[in-house]
């Protein structure tokens, strides 16, 4: 049995070079267990390990936000943008 001591970089280029073998996005399939367990480890969830790697674009950081009994507001990397009207109510 082979040892092999993984990092952020060996992860990347992992990823980075089944891109270009198989053209598309890597997917957890084409990887073993080991080298999907590692890529998970150093960069996060599959998405994130793609974007990380640079073979997806990054995610859209808006989410909207809403607590029970309050109201719900859009943010944007931790800033208000604008508060969501309640349906069914109309703005006067």
């Amino acid at each position: 049995m082979v040892f092999v001591k993984y990092s952020k970089e060996l992860c990347i280029s992992l990823l980075k070079s089944k891109h270009f073998d198989g053209g598309g996005l890597p997917k957890k399939s084409d990887f073993t267990q080991e080298e999907v367990m590692a890529i998970k480890a150093f960069l996060g969830p599959w998405p994130r390990a793609l974007e990380a790697a640079g073979l997806k674009e990054p995610r859209d950081n808006i989410r909207i936000l809403t607590l029970k009994g309050t109201k719900s507001f859009l943010f944007k990397k931790n800033e208000r943008i604008k508060k969501i009207p309640k349906k069914g109510r109309k703005r006067k």
